[in-house]
């Protein structure tokens, strides 16, 4: 058997019993001669298993233990000998008894035993049940399950160190921590409005708003923490831009280190997009090759121009590239004139510094930039050390925010607080208060799944992977 790492597309069983629990299973079929795995989760896991299992009575085994025998049919053909893991709830991931059965990769082998599961009582499970199944069992809250998905989806070292700290729990933690807080001050205004005729005071007033500054701070780091976790996910759209014949595609095909754009020294060969990617302190950095800035009487070539500043307004950086040896000291200037009204931050390249010109050299020192030979790749790790200062990586938490959904959540938490903390110095009535409060804790229960709905679950759940 080959290691799990060979496993590809995932198929996803579920198999319902006399009470309509759930029993999922997810097989991986790779290729010829991997691995394949079902797995199966629910109350009647074990028995449903053990009518096509024969080796160990597996009614009769411990929990975490792992079993060799074989799967057959109603005629007691052989479908496969296959390994069977066994995980007693609540100790799994669903907290719901849960086999795994180990089988050798044919697509064959493997629809036959999901097959034989389904006439046994068994339904093909939506996507995210098995996930949804555990938040709903308690395995995890709603950020834990969500953070599922990310390291599903994870494609650099940056997500999935981020989709991990959450599944562990780090951003529940926060949330439950400010939650918990407000709960105490929320209970004692709650309290008052029962004591309204004795005109009363449980809470004071001057501690729940030290509280609601502290957890204003920590709130809007966590809002402010998103701007980065956004670059977590999606990376840097980087535009490569500068004059024609500057060097940008060579520069793109020295970052990547393949021959991905044409290089000419007829001017204005790039007129659409060329787009790929490297990963830095596991950042994507996705470079754009442009069309040359210049004007220009061809209709084609103008539309690459025109679409080049368009992307230079929306990118997350620009690295512009200056011709060391061909340009003139008037045009670098006309050109860093216009940088300066640029919308993106950038980071000024000179080009060609095998041969430059001493003075274009000289100016463009002054402007702090970086240079390099594209040609000849010399400096290209200064270059890339320089890119790296452009991550702006949060301080004053460890937590990211990666979701959209989180976000929201959080912004709508931080105005029902400013909300009470208006109320409080307006001396509004205590129902108002308290309304805003219960608002705050509303809005930080989404997150964390305290507060649910279906139609939420759906949404979020419908997002995984078939077989998770």
């Amino acid at each position: 058997m080959e290691p799990l790492y060979y496993l590809t597309s995932i198929y996803h069983l579920c198999i319902m019993s006399h009470i309509n629990d759930t029993i999922t299973a997810l097989a991986t079929p790779p290729g010829q001669g991997a691995l394949g795995i079902i797995r199966v989760s629910g109350s009647q896991t074990i028995p449903i298993v053990n009518k096509l299992f024969r080796g160990k009575d597996l009614t009769q085994v411990d929990s975490h233990t792992i079993h060799l025998g074989t799967i057959r049919d109603d005629q007691n053909t052989i479908i496969d000998e296959v390994l069977v893991s066994i995980f007693k709830g609540p100790h799994s991931y669903t907290k719901e008894d849960v086999i795994e059965i180990s089988s050798h990769g044919s697509q064959y082998i493997l629809q036959k035993i999901l097959s034989l599961l389904v006439t046994n009582g068994a339904r093909l499970a939506k996507p995210g049940e098995f996930t949804q199944k555990a938040f709903l069992n308690g395995r995890f809250d709603l950020t834990q399950a969500e953070a599922v998905a990310d390291l599903i989806a994870s494609e650099n070292a940056g997500m999935q160190q981020t989709a991990m700290k959450q599944m562990r729990g780090g951003f529940s933690d926060e949330i439950k921590n400010l939650r918990e807080q407000l709960v105490h001050f929320a209970s004692m205004i709650e309290l008052e409005l029962d004591f309204a005729e004795e005109d009363v005071e449980f809470a004071d007033r001057g501690g729940l708003l030290e509280l609601i500054e502290k957890i204003h701070v920590l709130i809007r780091s966590l809002i402010a923490s998103f701007e980065y976790g956004n670059v977590i996910k999606n990376g840097i759209p980087t535009v490569i831009a500068g004059k024609p014949n500057a060097g940008k595609s060579t520069l793109l095909n020295a970052l990547l280190n393949e021959e991905k754009a044409i290089v000419s020294d007829v001017a204005g060969t790039t007129r659409d997009f060329i787009e790929d990617q490297i990963y830095l302190d596991g950042i994507a950095f996705r470079f754009i090759d442009t069309a040359g800035i210049r004007q220009t009487d061809d209709k084609v070539e103008s539309i690459g121009v025109e679409r080049t500043l368009e992307k230079m307004k929306s990118a997350g950086l620009v690295i512009y590239l200056f011709d060391l040896v061909n340009e003139s000291l008037a045009s670098i200037d006309e050109q860093l004139r216009d940088l300066n009204t640029s919308e993106a931050p950038y980071l000024i390249v000179g080009n060609k510094v095998d041969q430059a010109s001493e003075e274009l050299r000289e100016r463009l020192s002054k402007e702090n930039a970086v240079f390099i030979s594209a040609k000849e790749r010399d400096n290209l790790e200064e270059l890339k050390q320089r890119l790296k200062t452009f991550i702006d990586v949060p301080s004053q938490s460890n937590v990211v925010v990666t979701n959209t959904r989180h976000l929201q959540s959080l912004q709508q938490t931080d105005e029902a607080l400013n909300r009470v903390v208006e109320g409080i110095n307006m001396q509004m009535s205590n129902d108002l208060v308290a309304q805003d409060i219960r608002q705050s804790l509303f809005h930080l229960g989404e997150i964390t799944g305290e507060v649910t709905t279906d139609d939420l679950l759906e949404n979020i759940f419908s997002k995984f992977c078939i077989g998770k």
